[in-house]
């Protein structure tokens, strides 16, 4: 028989095999009958006592061992000849779209705008060394998508959307540490993701799927409502039982193309605002209440949000640890990111700290109906950039004068490679942003004693935390109403937030397809 058991351990000892499975024991009710094995299946931190200490869910196995599971892997069967479904985007939700399609029987074909994952360090290379911002290949586009090279944190809380683990194990059979199938909150890292990520095409390509990188899609096949296919880089058509569109929160240029095709897509609220980053031994110290965190204990992290008159003010995408980066994909503007190394070790720690933005704040943008809230967000990042020297230095104030509307003097220490300047981010805001950020960090410093502090910058500014634009689709079918054959897929389409829950979209939408061609 199987029994679980909840216990507790000290830092030093949540690694301890001896100590878990003698604790575990004392748990037990089995009255002294012979373990023959057990496995730690989650393990989170617990912080809310004086000490800090590791809970860990531990099952026990009384007259039995574990069975091995099979590898996902080895359900797939070669597809070379099958019936070819076209993937726009090589993302977390196009490249686990593929996996399913061929775990279905299809071929996958997939096309990204972007360049494979290494030779994508070139263009990043650029953008923090010399400001040079290559439309296509950046911290958000190719191989990869955006998690790539900013952070590869697996939480998530979508966990109706699909099989959490099915993802989870996929990203294991392709390099991930098994630690991620037990971490409350996994993440692999932004060193660890390329060869992961690399695995994962060698799989889609070894079963006879096919992936196009320098392939920008600009145009779409239709004929009498169907869509047949795509063409790529003005010339190459490419034709399809169906066309899964997957390509990320930051491709405008597919929006305008859809529109200009009259196919329907949907202004939506999304949130905006700044990444804020303090040292991470402060983090620590407030989370911990320790002076100096514990070899065995990880970079600590924090989840905030607060209600600001009738809006929210939240932080998101923490990365303990880690490092502020510019996610700008078109010259001229200035936006900016976090990530974590697999080790989460940067004296650091950045957030981004944002405000919920409703179709009723555009004001004069509405004049570009559908795209209001688009040009919103790119009006701001041009702002924020023109306030620089041309390069991807971005401005920033140190969290109290942020909050005083005063111009610092002088900047805290910063991660941030291009450097910042002192700028008046406040002003380079719109009104209504700044003043509920204001509120809310004021707030949040009262529920994180010590997170109001002038050793935090605040830094200009976090403006792709989601779409402001939907793809609508059905539910039931995944497919666009009016567009058959086309599958709206991941965060771009605006029904994914972040690695995990694009996964699952994108399984998910590739059943979709396979039904659909049924």
């Amino acid at each position: 028989m199987v029994e679980v058991v909840e216990i507790k351990l000290r830092p030093s000892e949540s690694d301890d095999d001896s100590r878990i499975v003698e604790e575990s024991l004392k748990c037990s009710k089995q009255n002294g009958k012979a373990l023959e094995d057990w496995r730690v299946v989650r393990k989170s931190i617990d912080a809310r006592g004086r000490g800090v200490l590791f809970q860990l869910r531990v099952e026990l196995y009384f007259g039995e061992k574990i069975i091995p599971e099979p590898a996902l892997l080895d359900a797939l069967q070669p597809v070379h000849d099958k019936i070819p479904v076209l993937i726009i985007g090589a993302g977390p939700a196009g490249y686990f779209a593929a996996l399913e399609l061929i775990e279905l029987g299809l071929k996958p074909i997939i096309f990204d705008r972007g360049k494979d994952v290494q030779s994508r360090r070139r263009d990043l290379k650029a953008i923090q060394q010399f400001g040079l911002v290559d439309p296509n290949s950046n911290y958000c586009f190719g191989e990869g998508g955006a998690g790539t090279y900013s952070d590869g944190k697996l939480y998530t809380r979508s966990h109706k959307r699909g099989n959490i683990y099915k993802a989870m194990k996929l990203f294991v059979e392709h390099g991930a540490k098994t630690d991620i199938l037990i971490d409350a909150h996994p993440h692999i890292g932004s060193n660890k993701l390329p060869v992961i990520v690399s695995n994962i095409r060698a799989t889609i390509e070894s079963y006879g799927g096919e992936v196009h990188f320098d392939s920008l899609v600009t145009d779409f096949i239709i004929k009498n409502g169907t869509i047949e296919g795509i063409q790529v880089n003005e010339k190459d058509e490419h034709l399809g039982a169906a066309v899964i569109l997957a390509t990320g929160h930051s491709a405008r240029d597919i929006y305008y193309l859809l529109h200009e095709k009259n196919i329907t897509i949907e202004a939506k609220p999304f949130a905006l605002g700044v990444r804020v980053e303090h040292p991470q031994p402060l983090i620590d110290r407030i989370q911990y209440n320790q002076s100096k965190r514990e070899d065995a204990l990880p970079a600590s992290s924090y989840r905030l949000a607060c209600q600001v008159g009738d809006r929210g003010v939240f932080s998101f995408c923490m990365c303990p640890g880690g490092l502020v980066v510019p996610a700008s994909t078109a010259p001229g503007e200035l936006v900016v990111n976090g990530m974590s190394m697999s080790r989460r070790d940067s004296p650091f720690a950045n957030s981004g700290t944002v405000v919920a933005v409703e179709l009723s704040d555009l004001g004069a943008y509405q004049k570009y109906g559908v795209f209001a809230g688009l040009e919103f967000q790119k009006s701001v990042e041009q702002k924020m950039f023109a306030d620089g020297d041309g390069s991807q230095n971005a401005p920033a104030q140190r969290m109290t004068d942020f909050v005083k509307g005063k111009r610092s003097r002088t900047l805290s220490d910063s991660s941030y490679i291009p450097g910042l300047h002192s700028g008046l981010v406040d002003q380079l805001l719109p009104d209504f942003i700044t003043e509920k950020l204001q509120e809310g960090m004021i707030t949040f410093g009262k529920k994180l004693k010590g997170y109001f502090t002038a050793e935090a910058n605040v830094i200009g500014t976090e403006s792709r935390t989601s779409s402001p634009v939907r793809v609508p689709r059905n539910k039931e079918t995944f497919m666009h109403d009016d567009m058959v054959g086309l599958f709206p897929c991941g965060e771009g389409a605006g029904y994914a937030g972040g690695i995990i829950s694009a996964a699952m979209d994108g399984q998910n939408v590739a059943k979709a397809v396979k039904r659909f061609l049924e």
